[in-house]
């Protein structure tokens, strides 16, 4: 590849100017054309198939390298409040995950029946498209408390256990990943919030902060359920 430029040294290029150039140049000439199959996930993972709704799915990253965003994840601004940016740390005890942790725990926890990935958008949201392994709660019956029978099935399904006092027991809950539209999105970080006033122990809790804009923007599978 030739790089069309002027490099010669005038009082607008300096000699670090001019070396960028030529690594740049280099770059280009050893690295030559992405290939489809070169588009994994790490350079040790290509793709992980999961469960669901019963079916085997792949996720993998989009391979053509000239895709871009098109739906409403393309958005780079909005309104603040409420639409606000979170910080890295939700609350102390909950762990933030990534992309490849989120991966690692689809393909250890939810793939053992040891962990769920839920979706806290509401339904409507969920029905466009959501990420491959995960089940939607939204985070409206998650923040109503233990006195809506709704939220109480649900807790049981997790593995809470009602004790005759009206205590609960969470020692053989499920751990939860959850997560929503994006780093301005507090719909998963409300649930969040709202199981740990419950009593779910933070240490089964995790926050995949990115969510859908994130994991879409790494052309990242999704389903539509």
């Amino acid at each position: 590849m030739i790089i069309k430029e002027d490099i010669t040294l005038n009082k607008n290029n300096s000699p670090m100017r001019l070396i960028s150039y030529v690594l740049v140049a280099v770059l280009f000439t050893l690295s030559g054309p992405i290939k489809a199959d070169e588009v994994k996930i790490t350079a040790d993972l290509a793709y992980l198939d999961v469960m669901h709704n019963g079916k085997v799915v792949r996720i993998e990253r989009i391979k053509d390298t000239s895709n871009r965003l098109t739906n409403s994840f393309a958005k780079t601004s909005r309104p603040c409040p409420p639409f606000c940016v979170h910080p890295i740390k939700l609350a102390p005890g909950i762990e933030t995950i990534g992309e490849l942790e989120l991966l690692e725990f689809l393909n250890t926890d939810v793939k053992q029946g040891t962990g769920v990935l839920i979706d806290a958008r509401m339904p409507q949201w969920f029905e466009k498209s959501t990420i491959p392994g995960s089940i939607n709660i939204p985070f409206t019956i998650l923040s109503t408390g233990l006195d809506n029978k709704y939220t109480k099935k649900i807790i049981k399904l997790l593995g809470a256990r009602e004790r005759t006092n009206g205590e609960w027991d969470f020692n053989k809950v499920k751990a939860l990943a959850l997560f929503c539209n994006g780093l301005w999105c507090d719909q998963s970080s409300r649930a969040i919030k709202s199981l740990t006033k419950i009593g779910y122990p933070r240490e089964k809790l995790f926050w995949y902060r990115g969510g859908m804009q994130a994991w879409q923007l790494l052309g990242l599978t999704t389903v539509t359920p």
